[in-house]
């Protein structure tokens, strides 16, 4: 899946829950991405539109939205649909970026498309467009030990003792989006997917 040809911009969306309550929990690294992402850009991350927060601007030429939903996680679908369809965005020009507890913690992945995974905002998002042909980076937090429930590991606040590493990946998963953009998924995987240190093999 290298770069699609197409007149709409690129549509990045990292998905979160919105509140201060959530800010810093595992299951809004997305909203956290897309914020490092318009800081490196220049974007400016304020505008209300179609249930997001949207920033407009470019990414290496390129016309780009960065966008974090303001409906909870498992609703993330009607934003990211709307967007879609208010810019003539199609899919092969989506980049999700997102949590995900099947993988080690540190650990990144892009995927050209593929299921959900068990991750209910995407499976939502999926929903939402019709299809699961999109660019997704996936950003691991599992910690390396049985989590004996999901649900409430996700929505706590990540480690303070985890912060540094946390910093460092999101500004690997920026650069990562960034290299979607510029030189298609195919490369951008080759680059940039990676498991977290002395984790075993995905």
């Amino acid at each position: 899946m290298e770069q699609p040809e197409s007149d709409g911009p690129w549509l990045v969306v990292g998905l979160g829950n919105p509140g201060p309550e959530y800010e810093w929990t595992y299951h809004n690294l997305g909203y956290r991405v897309a914020e490092r992402l318009a800081v490196r850009n220049r974007i400016r991350l304020c505008r209300p539109e179609c249930s997001a927060l949207v920033g407009e601007g470019s990414i290496g030429g390129r016309p780009v939205l960065i966008a974090q939903p303001r409906t909870f996680m498992n609703l993330s679908g009607t934003a990211v649909r709307r967007l879609a369809e208010k810019y003539s965005a199609p899919a092969g020009r989506l980049v999700l970026v997102f949590d995900d507890l099947a993988l080690d913690w540190g650990s990144l992945r892009i995927r050209p498309k593929g299921s959900a995974g068990g991750h209910h905002g995407v499976e939502d998002v999926i929903r939402g467009l019709g299809t699961s042909d999109f660019a997704r980076v996936r950003l691991g937090i599992h910690p390396g030990h049985p989590v004996s429930d999901g649900a409430a590991f996700v929505l706590a606040p990540v480690k303070r003792a985890l912060r540094e590493e946390l910093d460092q990946l999101l500004d690997l998963a920026a650069q990562a989006v960034e290299s979607i953009i510029a030189e298609g998924v195919e490369k951008s995987m080759t680059k940039f997917n990676r498991r977290a240190q002395g984790a075993e093999e995905e």
